[in-house]
């Protein structure tokens, strides 16, 4: 095998591929990244774990086609500080030559016979506008669990009903539920899928700059367990997680007693002032009145922080508190000028979606549920 590619196309193509890479793979080839030289120009690298695969295809100008295995990281780390020429990669023997300029580097071939088959990418089942994509996984995805003591609390809850796409993920203190529109292949088309979360937001950062991502599901009646995402050359699968997710939607609230409004962004910067001094596990106070919102943290001998907010109130005063962090990644995720929080009582979960005005309608294609603390008084 030998072919030359660019500097920057090269490193570009491994960070994409090792990104889901373990440290510790329980088999020694899932460390590598497969290279297949094309002699009709064309350059594929390929990952896989069992769990995740990545696969791209780059231009490259191939003199002898073949495949090769090497290490993924030390692939990726010497792509990325290699000086800015063309990159030649040759085989000789048991070793692979890469040459840079006046940089060489002989790297061990791992064995290509030991390396898994990459899982075939199903037909696609359609296709969603790549910002749309980026940006619902990044609102939904800030509320899945991250221990390991509920796995199927880690996905992300993706259910397929024609061209409605409603993405779910809860930790169990705080809920997140994203609604979009996508095109679907056909308009009867009906899934759900329990996707990991990490995996998700990995491939929605590397995969949302291009104007459209398409989906595939696979086919029903294979039940392979798989969902696939594509975007211009780059491809990737990853096994869903098994489990019936909880019916977790109920805890939305059928009527709301106080609304306010608050400025985003200057309810974020105020209440990550405040929590400053709030002790670990400890939580902010919101007391809402009319035309303004107090945030409190701390009490009797310990630092205590408040501030207030301009805020505009429908229905009678409440104080509530909330974990500090929690409140922050929902109202961080609004992409909204104001935030709506609407309240039933200091005991019961608040809802907080994203308003384009003061007096504007509420955008109900995100609502983020946030469960209060229980706090002294």
């Amino acid at each position: 095998m030998k072919f030359r590619v660019e500097r920057d196309v090269l490193s570009e193509a491994v960070a994409w591929v090792v990104r889901g890479l373990s440290s510790r793979p329980p088999v020694p080839v899932l460390a590598g990244v497969l290279l297949t030289a094309d002699e009709a120009g064309t350059l594929t690298l390929s990952a896989y774990d069992y769990e995740v695969s990545a696969t791209v295809t780059v231009e490259a100008d191939v003199t002898e086609g073949g495949q090769v295995l090497v290490l993924g990281k030390l692939l990726a780390d010497l792509a990325r500080n290699l000086p800015s020429k063309p990159v030649d990669i040759s085989t000789e023997g048991a070793k692979v030559q890469l040459t840079c300029g006046s940089s060489r580097f002989a790297l061990i071939q791992m064995p290509v016979s030991d390396y898994p088959q990459l899982p075939a990418q199903a037909e696609a089942s359609g296709s969603v506008a790549g910002d749309v994509f980026t940006q619902a996984v990044h609102q939904v995805s800030v509320a899945a669990d991250r221990g390991d003591t509920l796995p199927i609390l880690t996905g992300v809850r993706v259910e397929v009903d024609g061209e409605k796409v409603t993405m779910l993920a809860t930790d169990r203190y705080r809920l997140a539920m994203r609604e979009l529109t996508w095109s679907p292949n056909s308009s009867d088309t009906t899934h759900v899928s329990l996707i990991p979360a990490r995996t998700l937001s990995e491939t929605a950062k590397a995969l949302g700059a291009s104007a459209s991502v398409n989906v595939s599901f696979g086919d029903a009646s294979r039940s392979d367990g798989l969902v696939g995402f594509e975007a211009g050359q780059r491809r990737t699968t990853t096994r869903l997680l098994d489990g019936e997710y909880p019916k977790v939607t109920s805890i939305f609230p059928t009527s709301v007693d106080t609304v306010a409004v608050v400025d985003t962004q200057a309810l974020i910067e105020a209440v990550r002032r405040v929590a400053l001094v709030a002790e670990r596990n400890t939580p902010v106070r919101l007391r809402f009145t009319d035309g303004q919102v107090a945030i409190e943290a701390g009490t009797g001998d310990d630092a205590q922080g408040s501030e207030a907010v301009e805020a505009s109130l429908q229905g009678p005063d409440v104080e509530i508190a909330f974990n500090p962090q929690f409140l922050l990644d929902g109202l961080g995720v609004l992409n909204a000028p104001f935030a709506r929080m609407a309240f039933t009582q200091p005991s019961r979960p608040a809802v907080i979606s994203g308003q384009a005005e003061v007096d504007g309608e509420s955008d109900e294609t995100y609502r983020y549920v946030l469960m209060p603390v229980r706090f002294a008084g």
